[in-house]
């Protein structure tokens, strides 16, 4: 009876200590997905103030730039055709190849002022 139940308790053990692994993959999926819902919120907001100073006026890439935080700044690629204003944004990943495949796009449509 003795023998039987240390031998349950080593496969309880064995079962947990093989769910860990997929748990902390779980979380991991959990966070990456969090970050890439993050940065289209950032996207929004970027391609929302580019088309704000393009309706002032001014150049839309500065404006984008200023409203994005500091490591996201170099992982956007702007397109600005007429009054569309397109922010596209890699979220940060441990794997670059995620990165690309979670990319995020936004896009904003602005009337530009007589003469701009």
């Amino acid at each position: 009876m003795a023998a039987r139940a240390a031998s349950q308790r080593a496969q309880a053990s064995i079962e947990v200590l093989a769910g860990i692994p997929a748990l902390v993959l779980a979380g991991l999926v959990a966070l990456q997905l969090s970050v890439a819902g993050y940065s289209l919120t950032l996207a929004d907001g970027a391609a929302e103030a580019g088309a704000m100073a393009l309706a002032a006026g001014r150049p839309a890439t500065p404006a984008i730039r200023a409203a994005l935080p500091g490591w996201a700044r170099d992982r956007i690629h702007v397109v600005v055709k007429g009054g569309e204003i397109t922010v596209r944004l890699r979220p940060p990943s441990p794997v670059g190849a995620v990165s690309h495949k979670l990319e995020v796009s936004s896009s904003a449509w602005v009337k530009r002022p007589a003469g701009g």
